[in-house]
């Protein structure tokens, strides 16, 4: 070959090599190849590899109005509805005649509660594109938003007379009309939708959802299996059905069907983690974790499995497995709100609450609307004993996520706690709404009527949880407590023994039947019920913590207490009440040296747990060693900083040692604010107004402190007596303190101090 053929060669490949590179990098071709890209994803419904290919393009031309639409498209399939209203936006703005963007903006903010500027796009696809179905149906959705549902039916049925063929405007009809209680219309018309879009998966399941609604449930089984035959790779239907079927607790036929139907997912992760979250969701947290571990093992770089999986192992107490996923997540993006959420379960579990505070609080920096996150925010802040924190969370977390049932519990645990009873029944109503086939809801709202006195209501709420769930100890305690109530003594033990047939260490069913023994004045009784019940279940705990408890309010047997609450240690070093309740019998018998030690070494195995401070600083006060009861409540104070309690008795401290009183004074407002009802509380600010001069106030806190102890029932108390009647001679009102000090002396003759103040008042 010659020397020019060659060159000639070259230069043609040269020359091929430039042209092609050149159209490589022009911007336009390189944008419509992004664009035909992510119609390719979006085709095949990988909406995020589509967007990213969208966001390529409109890269490269910001100005490129079919790839910002198209973006804003996948957005809404994302449901990342901010996110698709900015893209959709930007459409308008560049092309004014994208009358699909403009419903979509429309749809968008009729969603969001925007009719104003909903109704700016409104005008123009009214003046643009008069007779669109799309049109009158976007005018319908607005009227029902601003609740004129009977101009909203008038819309739609003009988009029906615009297009008689079109599935989604009797669908939407139907819904319209479902809503104002036209349900034989209504059903005409989820028919006619379904006859016209024998496919479209939306109509299947309103009409299926229609008949459950009226009861029908045969009917809705029937359409929920022909949904899934309409479509078997989709798990909507799936998912509905077996909603449909945990409404009508067939439990046993939902795992069944989940079973089988699982492999029809082999790549959808909705569809295949179906069996595992309807283990989760009925409680059966053991045939969850199986299932998940067998997930993560096929599919290990599915993240929502990784996520799952996680959570299961947390609340199967297995941390360490759970931190080391966790840990995973966390390295790959450190922001990952859910897995900051796990830290911070994981350090409840450790009784780290100040560190779960700190961590959930970033994953809600990271993820405001995160309910699961509030939810356990507030559990965080429930063990460091500030109810009014936990209770925000609480009720933020169910504002985002109202089908949070657990979120519910516990904000029932704290109205229990409270004795808000309109607040329990609200709340169990919520419940039973979201969760019906869950017991739960029924066992909340029948403690709500037992305190109403409604025990026909409450019975028929028990005998519905225990047909939810026959197995569970739960509703037959609470029939035994509804029959207590009553004073039906021989009805409450039997429904109590039934508890326990269900399970043998139920506490709560052993205590139910010592508290009818007690109720029926048999101490040796109920002593006696907690000793058979250890005989047949020897390794419970908190059998343990009821036999000490017996021993010592009623049989005042202290040592036989100590050796019962020394077992239920021994048996569970976490029991804190055993623990608490040991150091008491301690000081009981005379050995305050004793009780210290048995606090002091439980703080070495739980240095978070407040109320082994408190209760250590209080028998260090009883020994008049302030100092060192001042140690134990500033490091409960380390613990939770406004800790009501702690507040108080360190600001009484100091008041003793003649320590700061401005501070003492601002712990002890601080106590006040935290525990308004306590006399305790009135009589420390009391005294720290007192050592301030103002005695005037100093009287009133007094006054309230006595006032406060009567409400409750309390013995007269003679130190707030002292004090009021030391305030009373500061006043210059001389009779009214000869008064307290004469009460004082009545209440206990040997209060020495109260003797001398006298004395001196009478000169």
């Amino acid at each position: 070959m010659s020397r020019s053929v060659v060159a000639r060669g070259l230069l043609v490949g040269c020359l091929m090599a430039a042209l092609f590179s050149g159209c490589s990098r022009d911007p336009n071709v390189r944008k419509q190849k992004y664009l035909e890209s992510g119609d390719r994803y979006f085709a095949k419904a990988k909406y995020r590899e589509a967007a990213i290919q969208y966001a390529n393009a409109v890269q490269l031309d910001p100005r490129f109005a079919q790839a910002h639409y198209q973006l804003g498209e996948t957005y809404l399939k994302l449901r990342d509805y901010p996110r698709a209203y900015a893209e959709l936006s930007r459409t308008v703005d560049l092309e004014p005649d994208n009358y699909a963007a403009h419903l979509d903006l429309a749809n968008l903010l009729i969603s969001s509660r925007d009719a104003k500027q909903a109704q700016a796009h409104l005008d123009i696809l009214r003046e643009k594109q008069p007779n669109n179905p799309t049109t009158f149906e976007a005018w319908a959705n607005l009227y029902a938003l601003q609740g004129n549902v009977g101009a909203a039916i008038q819309e739609m049925q003009k988009g029906i007379a615009a297009d008689p063929n079109r599935s989604e405007s009797y669908l939407n009809l139907a819904l319209l009309q479902f809503r104002s209680n036209l349900f034989d219309q209504a059903e005409i018309n989820f028919k006619k939708a379904v006859e016209l879009g024998p496919t479209a998966m939306n109509a299947q399941l309103a009409l299926g959802g229609f008949y459950q609604s009226r009861n029908r449930m045969a009917e809705a089984e029937q359409q929920f299996k022909h949904a899934v035959d309409v479509d078997p790779g989709d798990p909507s239907p799936y998912e509905a059905y077996v909603r449909l079927l945990l409404v009508e607790n067939k439990k046993a036929e939902t795992e069944a069907f989940l079973q089988q139907s699982k492999h029809n997912f082999p790549d959808s992760s909705e569809g295949y983690r179906m069996l595992g979250d309807f283990y989760f969701a009925t409680g059966n947290l053991d045939k969850a974790t199986g299932e998940y571990a067998t997930l993560y093992h096929d599919h290990p770089r599915d993240v929502q499995v990784k996520k799952n999986y996680i959570q299961l192992l947390i609340l199967k107490n297995r941390v360490e497995e759970a931190a080391k996923l966790d840990n995973d997540i966390l390295a790959a993006n450190a922001h990952d709100a859910d897995a900051l959420d796990y830290r911070g379960q994981m350090q409840i579990r450790r009784n780290d609450a100040s560190g779960a505070v700190d961590s959930l609080q970033q994953a809600l920096k990271n993820d405001p609307d995160n309910g699961v996150a509030h939810y356990h925010l507030g559990v965080a802040f429930d063990m460091q004993h500030s109810d009014a924190r936990a209770e925000s969370e609480w009720r933020e977390a169910i504002r985002l996520r109202p089908d949070l049932t657990d979120a519910q519990r516990a904000l029932a645990g704290l109205q229990v706690r409270r004795g808000d009873v309109d607040g329990l029944l609200q709340t169990a109503e919520s419940i039973i709404s979201n969760a019906p086939y869950a017991p739960d809801g029924y066992l909340l709202r029948a403690l709500a009527e037992m305190n109403r006195q409604k025990y026909s209501d409450a019975d028929q709420d028990l005998r519905k949880a225990s047909e939810i769930e026959p197995q569970d100890p739960a509703p037959y305690v609470q029939m035994g407590n509804l029959h207590l109530v009553q004073k039906e003594y021989a009805e409450a033990v039997k429904f109590y023994q039934e508890a326990l047939e269900k399970n043998p260490a139920s506490t709560d069913a052993v205590q139910g039947i010592m508290n009818t023994y007690l109720a029926e004045k048999q101490p040796g009784q109920a002593v006696a019920a907690a000793a058979a019940q250890i005989a047949k279940s020897p390794n419970t705990s908190g059998l343990y913590d009821l036999l000490g408890t017996a021993l010592f309010q009623n049989k005042k047997d202290l040592k036989g207490a100590e050796t019962a609450f020394r077992k239920a240690v021994e048996l569970d070093a976490n029991n804190s009440d055993a623990v608490l309740k040991l150091g008491q019998v301690q000081a009981a018998q005379g050995s305050v040296s004793q009780a210290l030690a048995t606090y002091q070494q439980s703080i070495k195995d739980h240095p978070r747990e407040i109320a082994l401070y408190l209760l250590a600083g209080e028998m260090y006060e009883s020994q008049r060693n302030w100092e060192q009861a001042r140690g134990m409540y500033q490091k409960a104070l380390e613990i939770q900083a406004d800790n009501p309690l702690a507040s108080n008795n360190l600001a009484y401290v100091m008041l003793q040692q003649g320590g700061n009183i401005d501070v003492a004074l601002a712990m002890a407002q601080t106590a006040r604010r935290g525990m308004p009802d306590s006399p305790n509380a009135a009589d420390t600010l009391g005294w720290a107004y007192y050592q301030k001069g103002i005695y005037k106030t100093a009287i009133e806190m007094f006054q309230e402190s006595l006032r406060l102890n009567e409400q409750r029932g309390g013995a007269d108390d003679a130190s707030v007596h002292y004090h009021l009647g030391l305030a009373y001679q500061k006043a210059n009102q001389p009779l009214q303190a000869r008064q307290q000090l004469e009460r004082v002396l009545k209440i206990d003759p040997n209060y020495s101090d109260a003797r001398k103040a006298l004395t001196e008042l009478r000169g």
